[in-house]
């Protein structure tokens, strides 16, 4: 297991440029990946609705993981702000088709929760979680 616990930042360039924050920390073996919204690279919420959001969001979310070495089945939590639960409720089948597509049959903890509003005043959804990742795959930058 990796030992060097010197919290390291994480930023895909394949996502927005932070300002304020990573989109990632890695703290030896442990990823701990930003909330991120259904931000596009040029820093606009997709249109479209909850499921397209959750696409996004998800994918912003597996791009950081990924950019450390990470894969799908190396999250051990995850973390979902909502501000329509009932709307994301009544896409939960597509939503799910959205996961298995990105992320396969693996789930990890996960927790829903609802909230009065996001950073970005259109964004219906933020995800955040954490991942371990083993040594044999873990990209940590200099």
């Amino acid at each position: 297991m990796t030992t060097d616990l010197t919290p390291v930042a994480i930023n895909p360039a394949t996502l927005a440029e932070p300002s304020g924050f990573s989109h990632g920390t890695l703290s030896g073996n442990t990823l701990h990946l930003a909330g991120q919204t259904a931000l596009d690279k040029d820093m606009r919420i997709v249109p479209g609705g909850i499921v397209e959001q959750f696409r996004q969001a998800f994918s912003n979310v597996l791009a950081t993981l990924r950019e450390a070495g990470g894969v799908p089945e190396d999250l051990v939590s995850i973390t979902i702000y909502l501000t329509d639960i009932p709307d994301y409720q009544a896409h939960g089948r597509e939503i799910g088709r959205v996961w298995r597509e990105l992320a396969g049959p693996v789930y990890p903890a996960m927790a829903g929760i609802g909230t009065t509003c996001l950073w970005q005043p259109e964004a219906m959804i933020e995800i955040l979680g954490v991942a371990v990742i083993p040594d044999e795959r873990l990209l940590r930058p200099s």
